[in-house]
């Protein structure tokens, strides 16, 4: 299991002042109020910085940080991630699972047999869809509803499906 968990990307700056946009990779880019700190990945470690102040535009969040006060400090970190430890992550709710805690998994149906990989999840509003690569690498899309998605075990990276009718074909 991943020890943090990404929030955001920044892509651009804003403002001389060292102000970043950041495309947000959270469900709820509100969160980012109740934020005090998260962890910048430079490429060699991850430093911790202080959010100071949060602003929206768009698609998109606008922070400042304590430790950047000018545009050059901020700038080579452009396209870089953002990310928070899990104890500051968003609280899950019953039978929900961070993404990066599902990519990898195996996915089986319920009478044992490989159906392959867990390799992404779209997100489409309605419910989220899984994409699972089998052995032969074709790729099996499956709801994620309880009709479907019996049982997830993110300590042993498996999962346990009922595949309704149609979806094989």
């Amino acid at each position: 299991m991943e020890a943090y968990l990404r929030v955001g990307v920044i892509s651009s700056t804003h403002g001389l002042k060292g102000e970043v946009k950041i495309f947000p990779t959270t469900d709820d880019p509100g969160r980012f109020k109740d934020l005090e700190h998260v962890l910048l990945d430079t490429g060699k470690e991850k430093r911790e910085l202080t959010i100071t102040q949060v602003k929206y535009f768009k698609n998109q969040v606008i922070l400042k940080f304590k430790e950047f006060n000018d545009i050059n400090e901020i700038e080579k970190y452009r396209g870089s991630d953002l990310y928070v430890s899990r104890e500051d992550a968003v609280p899950l709710e019953e039978n929900e699972n961070f993404i990066v805690d599902l990519l990898g998994m195996q996915v089986e149906t319920e009478d044992g047999k490989l159906l392959g990989k867990l390799t992404d999840v779209l997100q489409t509003g309605a419910n989220d869809v899984y994409i699972v690569e089998s052995p032969e690498g074709k790729e099996i899309l499956l709801p994620a509803i309880p009709d479907c998605i019996l049982e997830v075990d993110v300590e042993g990276q498996r999962m346990q499906v009922h595949v309704l009718e149609g979806l094989l074909d």
